[in-house]
């Protein structure tokens, strides 16, 4: 009985879970992890079931290893990783940032101005390496693991992404790199650290560090994996239902099991802060199917999750009535502020698949409200994922402020997205997909510093109602077993309260480069 299948990675190997009788394609879940506001990837998964496959192909020679689809196995441990690199051009970019998980905005950030040529790391996947373990025991029964760490495949830097945020504390807007919050958190477990027990038909029970259920999902129904030119990729919130620090969590636990046509899952995680995680408590759960339809597969999964005082950490300056920032290459007053909430979040999503055409859509609609855990005193506050001490009213102190009334009125996010991929060659794969991402007025008839409301403008506050689009493009060569080259064209554009504070509204970002995988 093989337990575990390969790297980690969105687009890497697809965990396929058999046995019963079923097809649970749905269930298979691609295994990963990574970004965003932020960022690419916060994820991993185990199997729900241990497939029945052939003894994998061992690697014999330093040839085997880069032409074949051998592996690195030795006494039941798997060697596995993951190295992609590129480069390319944006209409309006950032300055490259070695913390940041794919290193350049692929989607607008703050500080994006200008075309710039950039290197472009971790377009379609997290560089990382890791190690599987897969131990029998009795009756059906195996032990389980894995550890791995994400990286910077030019700067070979961990990857943590509130680190890359604070490092840009009181530097001018338009000078700052491309940083974003995300789960990453600079450990030698950036990607996953997990450990549990797995059986034929009861299904896996996994303990440690792992990506939450929407996470496992967005990777299996994003038509383009989670990659950085997706936003649901390079922006890790909605895998962590509402706040990208929680697309992972370090002390948690996850149950998936599957039956006939149908699949489950529960997702807790137990602990706070003070563990290494990004809330004061979460859980999801997960059902879905598999259906034959016609001549193809239709493949549905249903979620729902709630986190408690959650985080996400962002750089927020002085701006004019109208939201634009004020003196963005002299300002020097940028302060690193962690916004808390209660989040509620459910997720739909569903793929057709039918010979060489795969089809996607999904749905998640978010509510954010105040945490139930203010911080209201001067000084207090907490050390977040990378271990750096965020508190309340600190900006002249350590550069960093909490908010934690930024949802009096309740924001509503609304997500949804369609796509398909289709197989022009065995080894060519065109991908191409369409993202909208809205929010309601919740300001709540605020104003700002300088007096700008949403009457004002609908860019006065982020607050505002707005809208982010964006559509993509890969075009995907696996030229060899283990290699792929890729040229990628994505374009986006932010309306109302989603483009508060920022220095442009569009961009056009085209990559092209080489993945290794094995």
């Amino acid at each position: 009985m093989t337990i575990l299948v390969g790297a980690a990675q969105p687009s890497n190997q697809v965990i396929i879970m058999k046995g019963l009788g079923m097809a649970a394609a749905s269930a298979a879940i691609i295994v990963l992890s990574g970004a965003g506001q932020v960022r690419a990837a916060d994820l991993n998964t185990v199997p729900v079931k241990a497939p029945v496959a052939p003894k994998d192909p061992v690697c014999m020679s330093v040839g085997d290893f880069f032409t074949t689809d051998c592996r690195l196995i030795w006494q039941g441990v798997r060697f596995y990783g993951t190295l992609d690199g590129g480069y390319g051009y944006q209409t309006n970019g950032a300055r490259f940032e070695k913390l940041a998980s794919s290193g350049v905005n692929t989607y607008l950030g703050q500080p994006n101005l200008g075309g710039k040529w950039l290197p472009s790391p971790n377009v379609l996947s997290l560089s990382n390496v890791g190690l599987d373990i897969k131990e029998p025991l009795a009756a059906g029964w195996s032990f389980i693991g894995r550890v791995e760490v994400q990286f910077d495949p030019y700067a070979l830097e961990i990857l943590n992404g509130p680190r890359s945020v604070s490092n840009n504390i009181g530097v001018p807007l338009a000078l700052q790199t491309s940083a974003g919050d995300s789960n990453s958190q600079g450990t030698f477990y950036t990607g996953q650290g997990i450990a549990g027990i797995s059986h034929s038909t009861w299904g896996s029970l996994t303990f440690g560090r792992q990506g939450t259920l929407m996470a496992d999902a967005l990777l299996a129904f994003d038509p383009e994996a989670r990659a950085s030119v997706s936003p649901l990729g390079f922006f890790g919130s909605y895998a962590g239902g509402g706040d990208t620090e929680n697309s992972r969590a370090t002390t948690s636990a996850k149950y998936r099991v599957a039956y006939d046509k149908f699949h489950f899952g529960l997702f807790g995680q137990f602990g706070g802060y003070e563990q290494g995680n990004a809330s004061r408590g979460a859980f999801q759960g997960d059902v879905g199917a598999d259906f034959n339809v016609g001549p193809g597969v239709l493949s549905t999964d249903l979620i729902g999750g709630y986190t408690k005082d959650a985080v996400t950490v962002f750089l927020s300056g002085p701006v004019n009535k109208i939201g634009y920032p004020v003196d963005p290459y002299t300002s020097t007053n940028e302060v690193m502020f962690a916004k808390l909430s209660d989040n509620t979040s459910i997720m739909a999503v569903m793929k057709y698949s039918v010979d060489r055409l795969k089809l996607y859509a999904g749905y998640q609609l978010t509510e954010f409200a105040n945490p139930s855990d203010p911080f209201t005193v001067s000084g207090t506050g907490f050390t977040d994922i990378s271990g750096d001490f965020i508190c309340f009213a600190c900006g002249n102190i350590n550069g960093t402020n909490i908010s934690s009334t930024a949802y009096t009125k309740h924001k509503i996010q609304q997500l949804v997205w369609v796509g398909g991929t289709y197989a022009l060659t065995p080894a060519l794969d065109l991908t191409g997909a369409y993202y909208h991402v809205g929010q309601n007025d919740f300001s709540n008839g605020g104003q700002s510093a300088a007096g700008g409301t949403c009457a004002v403008a609908r860019t006065a506050l982020s607050s505002c109602s707005g809208t982010l689009d964006a559509a993509s493009v890969i075009l995907d060569w696996k030229f060899a077993p283990k290699w792929d080259t890729y040229i990628t064209t994505a374009y986006e554009r932010l309306g109302g309260g989603f483009d508060y504070g920022y220095l442009a509204n569009n961009n056009w970002s085209t990559m092209s480069g080489v993945r290794f995988r094995w």
